[in-house]
């Protein structure tokens, strides 16, 4: 009996000392010196992360708190335009479906380098009057005419980060939208330049816990195709660096219509790909120009149709008959085809030729 109490004790003992040595290892890897690799348990790292809060949606699922995220289109589809959208629903902590805001309202400093004063009154206003009420957690930056830059930095692109940085802690701005990529960085398409810039933008997202979105340009692009990453100037380092990034394109099916896609995301499924593109359209109920939801669609769609030499002789040929006075139903037997299509074709060929 003495000895078998004996042994327990001495397999407890043994239990005991394996655990021990498993808590030495966890705690020298918790006070090891960092250099370029962080080594902990894969426990550790779960712990560390149950302990911060859960990314809120700012934009619906196409940007979350914490991100470096990039807005790319194509010049005058309104990326602007949604960025200021963006910017006051995160400030009022408001959005709507499909673009949920699940933040509180928050600071946010939207560095305009786009527009002068007297034009983004324009866009918030009726005629110069009536002005759109901006909450107080919106602050707009722009560029200073009469900056001469300090003899203490190389350049401007130095001291532009360097006022970013300034400003953030001046407002306690959470949420950082720059208008737009190219006044940050003059030539983004070449990567030994785009990675310093992500660089900067992630240093400075970590230091103040920060959510940032970037507008960027598209280069000249082929609109029969599909909106890719690769159609964002210097994509390959840009996409690389960024936690989510989403696209405006311009739908050809109607020309009032604008469609959002979403291109990479890092917390959350891809809700918005080509087969479920976000379809919205430009609107200005009153003083506050805007995007408007109007529903889901598939991206191709929206893409310009390559030329159908069937389809454009059929469509002259049409034309050419209404000309000659005859009616819908006499196009329609000539052409072996239904009165509601002979009345298609010539409004398609309508549209395809305005001056006609």
């Amino acid at each position: 009996m003495i000895d078998q109490q004996s042994n327990n004790k001495t397999c407890i003992t043994a239990m005991q000392l394996a655990q021990q040595s498993l808590q030495q290892i966890e705690a020298d890897l918790a006070h090891q010196h960092d250099d370029v690799l962080m080594v902990r348990h894969a426990d550790h790292w779960m712990e560390q992360a149950h302990q911060r809060d859960i990314p809120l949606m700012l934009f619906g699922k196409l940007w979350h708190q914490g991100e470096v995220c990039i807005l790319f289109a194509d010049s005058n589809l309104g990326k602007s335009i949604v960025a200021v959208q963006v910017a006051d629903g995160i400030s009022k902590g408001e959005g709507s479906y499909p673009f949920d805001v699940e933040a509180p309202a928050q600071p946010v400093l939207y560095c305009d380098f786009e527009l002068t004063d007297k034009q983004f009154e324009a866009r918030y206003s009726v005629d110069y009057e009536y002005h759109y009420r901006f909450g107080k957690n919106f602050y707009r930056a722009e560029l200073n005419p009469d900056m001469e830059l300090p003899h203490e930095f190389a350049d401007f692109d130095d001291y532009l980060i360097f006022s970013l940085e300034r400003s953030v802690q001046q407002t306690g701005a959470k949420v950082l939208v720059i208008d737009n990529l190219t006044y940050l960085r003059s030539e983004t398409e070449r990567a030994q330049d785009a990675l310093p810039l992500m660089k900067q933008l992630k240093a400075l997202k970590n230091k103040y816990n920060l959510s940032i979105l970037v507008l960027a340009h598209t280069p000249k692009r082929d609109t029969s195709m599909p909106i890719t990453r690769n159609d964002l100037q210097g994509s390959k380092m840009l996409m690389n660096f960024c936690d989510s990034a989403f696209a405006i394109g311009e739908s050809k099916a109607d020309v009032n219509m604008r469609y959002l896609k979403q291109i990479k995301q890092r917390n959350t499924e891809q809700l918005y790909g080509e087969g479920n593109i976000c379809l919205c359209q430009i609107a200005k109920p009153y003083n506050f120009l805007k995007y408007e939801f109007v529903g889901f669609g598939k991206e191709w769609e929206q893409l310009t149709r390559p030329a159908d030499p069937e389809q454009e002789l059929m469509m002259t040929n049409a034309n050419n008959l209404k000309q000659q006075g005859l009616s819908l139903r006499q196009i329609g037997q000539q052409l072996g085809i239904s009165h509601q299509k002979a009345d298609r074709l010539i409004k398609a060929y309508a549209k395809l030729n305005p001056k006609v």
